[in-house]
């Protein structure tokens, strides 16, 4: 979307409206009431995880946002978040390995059900009604999952920033063809 249809700056959408920024926000929070039940606030990894999650979560919105007028930045912020989730991927799977808990992959026999799951599942709401109920098993290789999709998200978001670039170029290179033809060069 442009933001003015005849300028340079585009808008690359709602970011609530898209399920990886929306899955961010179901991570935070479950990482947040994860911590504060199964870790001691003194423990560094509490903190740790909540920063990855928060991180994850709005450097999504932080990179659309720039993205409007810097495509540098707002490739950059998308590709923080990534990172960020990655970080957190490995803070849960930690916890898995050192409680001698399963990894839920192809082949277990929760896997394919919890996959679907998390597939069709966007709202805090669909996830918090569980986490009383769930092991830290279960609590851990739902956000595995869902780090696991939010990440495939945002390689596709990636992909879609840099095919916009390759096409429209940078807002630099806009602003000066805008210009140039504002005054008739």
């Amino acid at each position: 979307m442009t933001l003015n249809p005849n300028g340079f700056l585009r808008y690359p959408g709602a970011y609530r409206e898209l399920d990886c920024y929306k899955k961010s926000v179901v991570l935070y929070d479950m990482t947040y009431w994860y911590t504060k039940r199964y870790l001691q606030a003194s423990d560094r990894t509490y903190g740790q995880m909540q920063q990855a999650a928060r991180s994850g979560k709005q450097n999504i919105v932080e990179g659309l946002e720039d993205y409007i007028t810097s495509r540098d930045t707002g490739l950059h912020l998308v590709n923080v978040a990534r990172g960020s989730l990655q970080e957190l991927r490995e803070d849960y799977e930690d916890q898995l390995r050192s409680s001698r808990l399963c990894l839920w992959q192809k082949g277990h026999e929760r896997y394919d059900g919890l996959l679907r799951f998390c597939r069709n599942h966007n709202e805090p709401e669909d996830y918090s009604r569980y986490y009383e109920k769930w092991s830290i098993e279960e609590l851990c290789n739902t956000a595995l999952t869902l780090i696991h999709q939010v990440d495939r998200g945002l390689l596709k978001m990636l992909a879609a920033m840099e095919s916009d670039f390759l096409a429209n170029g940078g807002v630099r290179e806009q602003m000066t063809a805008a210009r140039k033809q504002q005054r008739g060069y």
